[in-house]
């Protein structure tokens, strides 16, 4: 698999009355991640042509995270895609290398000109999945 990982660090806008990230905050999260690893990865020619919209999330909050601290969010497809589904896995990970959060989001392929689901192809998917 071809992972991508990005850095994020708590500021005060994402804490809330708790005194830890709040649970909407890791959601856009896992959006910047995934965008990020689509932009970074994918050919201009894909990204003119295709948009992702979220399914689907299943989220896991494993320990909280706090003001000015960091984690490292990884992320990564491993399944082959359903139809117009992709399946995309991600872990933050604090800086003990303990994870806060893991999560799968199934993302669905548009076509940016009519928004209709269209077949995720081999070769859209190929800049995230490793070589056989």
């Amino acid at each position: 698999m071809q992972s991508f990982t990005l850095s994020l660090t708590a500021t005060p806008d994402t804490i809330d009355e708790l005194g830890h990230v709040n649970n909407a905050v890791w959601v856009q999260w896992i959006q910047q991640v995934a965008t990020a690893h689509w932009d970074a990865a994918a050919p201009q020619a894909h990204k003119d042509a295709y948009v992702w919209v979220v399914v689907r999330h299943e989220i896991d909050y494993l320990r909280a995270l706090g003001p000015g601290e960091r984690v490292t969010a990884r992320t990564w497809v491993a399944d082959a895609p359903q139809g117009a589904k992709f399946d995309r896995f991600m872990e933050f990970t604090g800086a003990d290398g303990r994870v806060h959060v893991r999560a799968r989001t199934v993302w669905a392929l548009l076509d940016k000109a009519s928004g209709r689901p269209l077949r995720v192809t081999g070769a859209v998917v190929a800049p995230f999945v490793a070589a056989p």
